[in-house]
């Protein structure tokens, strides 16, 4: 089965940015994600439309 999210490292990666500043979007609320117990998670189709709003 194919994996459906990305870690924080991995969108850090694809926005070309630090995790830490991952961390601080998903603790200021400002960046889409869930969680499943501890982890961080982000599904790549809905980063995309945040990305798009972005440039608005």
């Amino acid at each position: 089965m194919e994996r459906r999210t990305m870690t924080v490292k991995e969108v850090a990666a694809f926005l070309g940015l630090h995790s830490d500043t991952i961390y601080d979007l998903v603790r200021d609320q400002e960046i889409p994600h869930f969680r499943i117990r501890s982890k961080i998670l982000f599904l790549p189709e809905v980063i995309e439309k945040w990305i798009q709003k972005q440039g608005k």
